[in-house]
């Protein structure tokens, strides 16, 4: 059953709005392919990456944030449950915002457009931070005590020699992205749609952030940094309004009230000759007989 007063969101979509799929793809690929470049040239910076993990852990301390322990030995309960929280980290980051973009560009193609800029803004800032910032995960740094459960239980998507890793940059941990495109997929969901329903999408990003901080990927501060780099990015790119179409119907060009239509007045009608001459025959009898008098 329809209803005929729907919100805009959950109309059909504008195809105008859509870009090219072609000019999309490689846009796309272009920014994989820079993402995957930039975290690579981040590489290299061991003693300073380890050097910054060691800071960043003594300031989440001074700050009395919860220990990043207290996830994992939840987690650690259940080699089922931990080798669940290493699958959703590897293979679900990826995918689900390529989905999340695809079914954006079907059926909301404006919003598309707007979570399309979002990410990519989001992911230059992270690549700049990791250039500047290198910082080793707290699976990596011996004074956290955290287990590094990818490589323990598995599956993991790093290699065993954090130094000689070519695949992937593993002092990469700050800002994560890891949680960042996952509060995007769920802000640009909750957005885009109107069913009562929509705010279950924010325990995508609940589920990452405890994934990754139970599997000892990231500090709760990485969490944190991605998360102000979004609400930059969420104030300085706002979703475009349409605006209502209207329709032009011509009106007077003043506003006074229409004056009173005047209609052109007529003779009124001549009396009948036959009465005209009576009327004449009477006068007359009337004078004479006042003379005689």
């Amino acid at each position: 059953m329809r209803y005929a007063g729907r919100e805009p969101a959950d109309r059909e979509p504008d195809s105008t709005a859509r870009p090219p799929l072609l000019r999309e793809l490689l846009l796309v690929v272009g920014l994989f392919v820079i993402y995957k470049l930039g975290r690579q040239a981040a590489n290299g910076h061991v003693e300073e990456a380890y050097r910054n993990a060691g800071n960043v852990w003594d300031f989440e301390r001074s700050l009395h944030l919860p220990g990043e322990g207290a996830v994992q030995s939840l987690l650690l309960h259940d080699e089922t449950l931990i080798h669940l929280a290493n699958t959703y980290y590897a293979t679900v980051h990826f995918p689900a915002t390529l989905l999340f973009l695809v079914w954006l560009y079907w059926r909301r193609p404006r919003h598309y457009v707007w979570s399309r800029r979002i990410l990519a803004a989001l992911t230059g800032a992270a690549l700049a931070l990791h250039l500047l910032f290198p910082l080793a995960p707290p699976r990596l740094l011996a004074a956290t005590g955290l287990v590094d459960t990818g490589q323990v239980y598995g599956p993991t998507v790093y290699g065993a020699t954090p130094a000689t890793d070519s695949m992937a940059n593993q002092f990469a941990a700050m800002p994560s992205l890891h949680f960042g495109w996952a509060v995007m997929v769920a802000v640009g969901l909750i957005v885009a749609t109107r069913s009562r329903w929509r705010w279950l999408w924010l325990l995508h990003p609940l589920v990452t952030l405890l994934v990754i901080v139970g599997t000892a990927n990231h500090y709760w501060l990485d969490s944190i940094v991605v998360s102000a780099l979004l609400a930059v990015a969420l104030a300085a790119l706002p979703l475009r309004r349409t605006e209502p179409v209207r329709t032009h119907v011509p009106w007077p060009a003043t506003t006074s009230t229409p004056a009173a239509m005047v209609l052109p007045r007529t003779a009124d009608p001549a009396p009948p000759t036959a009465y005209t001459r009576s009327r004449a025959r009477s006068a007359s009898s009337y004078a004479s007989h006042g003379a005689r008098r």
